[in-house]
């Protein structure tokens, strides 16, 4: 559908539009999840060839007498915001199964109901896809590069790039331009400034669409600092209590974990999960999650960091920057239907990223935000990667020092290295 002709608006491709092709030539309707202002309605309008939209006046009145009206229009047809009304999950599986062929409806939604006893499974009907944020690749408005992920997983390696390497201000430039397409061509305080209502809008209306909270709107803003403070690091429920009582004394590491999985279900907070491999050594692995704001740049927002400021402060400016890699590669691995894990054992070992694909392979992942410091990655990788039985898991099919300021290189051992802003899916 051509998406100025119906809204006005002209379409910025997305890394996602290929899978969602893929995926309504192979199920009945496709689940279009993320957070609000990610782009879903945009991408799913893309591809629809009609639609209607179930917050506006109309279509609630037809919801009252005819909600099967709804359904009706050419497919694919998009029932965009569909969690306001539960009911037509139903309707649209009853409509898959009473109707031959592929890529009937496209629902989006910017949270996740909670279940109920009257919404039969959507298993065999409904495939779902999550649409996040922009990577650093479509912030550059997806340049050439032969750098891929898939081909990664292929076995190809790159040939040696040390031409123009980004400068430390580029990087900075990057993580603080808004991954929200419609904020993608403000500066970064304005940016920030609408980052900060989105924020605020989250802690007072939206999770309150999900469930009674009885704290007050500063508790969720205050857990989303706690976690933005967190970030790129593990997070424990209890230490992320303690700093929340100066404006709730009495809250619980079990109420805060209530509350993030209210945030998870808005999509704001995406946790990345410990890996759990075999050993070669008696080492225990550690099992806490990190857990990343949905956009680097809202994470920046959060904690009021501006350019000048993170300049000056490269351990903040570095975690933030590892979140980015872990943003992006969480986007372009989700085209190969892989998950996205860290590592860490009891010998201090650890790894950033691991990538792990349905059928075994994986990739291992170091993050550094100076191109000076890829050979100390690259020892990490080696040093980690010899904790692992690679007898039961398989080598990793690359090991990759992603960074923001270095070139694109196979060193000696093999492992890779290169700029985020060169990675593509």
């Amino acid at each position: 559908m051509d998406t100025r002709e119906a809204v006005g608006r002209e379409y910025l491709p997305r890394v996602i539009d290929g899978a969602l092709q893929r995926a309504l030539t192979i199920s009945g309707a496709v689940v279009l999840e993320g957070a609000r202002a990610v782009g879903k309605t945009m991408t799913a309008l893309h591809a629809a060839n009609s639609f209607v939209f179930i917050d506006d006046a109309a279509s609630q009145q037809l919801l009252e007498v005819a909600p099967a009206a709804l359904l009706e229009g050419q497919r694919p047809r998009l029932l965009d915001e569909w969690q306001l009304a539960p009911e037509l999950w139903n309707l649209v599986r009853r409509k898959v199964d009473a109707t031959p062929g592929y890529g009937q409806f496209i629902l989006t939604g910017s949270s996740v109901p909670s279940d109920d006893s009257t919404r039969h499974t959507g298993a065999g009907r409904f495939l779902r896809l999550r649409q996040r944020t922009l990577t650093w690749w479509e912030k550059l408005e997806m340049p050439i590069s032969n750098l891929s992920l898939a081909s990664l997983f292929e076995g190809s390696r790159p040939a040696a790039d040390l031409g123009d390497t980004p400068e430390l201000r580029d990087v900075i430039a990057l993580i603080l331009k808004s991954g929200f397409p419609a904020m993608s061509e403000l500066s970064a305080d304005q940016s920030a400034q609408l980052m900060r209502a989105y924020i605020a809008e989250v802690s007072r209306t939206d999770i309150q669409r999900l469930a009674e909270v009885r704290q007050s709107p500063d508790v969720i803003r205050q857990l989303i600092l706690s976690l933005a403070r967190s970030v790129s690091s593990e997070a424990k429920f209890t230490t992320i209590a303690a700093d929340l009582r100066a404006v709730s004394p009495s809250i619980t590491a079990e109420t805060v974990s209530s509350y993030v999985d209210l945030l998870q279900r808005l999509f704001v907070v995406e946790p990345q999960r410990a890996w759990s491999p075999a050993l070669r050594s008696r080492a225990r692995l550690r099992t806490s999650s990190k857990y990343h704001l949905l956009d680097p740049a809202l994470t920046a927002a959060s904690l009021g960091a501006s350019g000048e400021r993170l300049f000056g402060d490269l351990e903040t400016l570095g975690l933030l920057f590892e979140s980015a890699v872990v943003h992006d590669l969480t986007v372009h691995c989700s085209l190969l239907d892989g998950e996205i894990y860290h590592y860490r054992d009891s010998n201090g070992k650890e790894i950033d990223v691991i990538i792990v694909l349905p059928d075994g392979r994986w990739g291992a992942v170091e993050v550094k935000l100076g191109g000076l410091q890829v050979p100390r990655g690259a020892a990490s990788l080696s040093a980690a990667v010899d904790q692992i039985d690679v007898a039961r898991v398989g080598e990793p099919a690359f090991k990759l020092v992603v960074t923001g300021t270095g070139p694109i290189l196979t060193l000696d051992d093999g492992t890779i290295t290169c700029p985020l802003s060169a990675l593509r899916p």
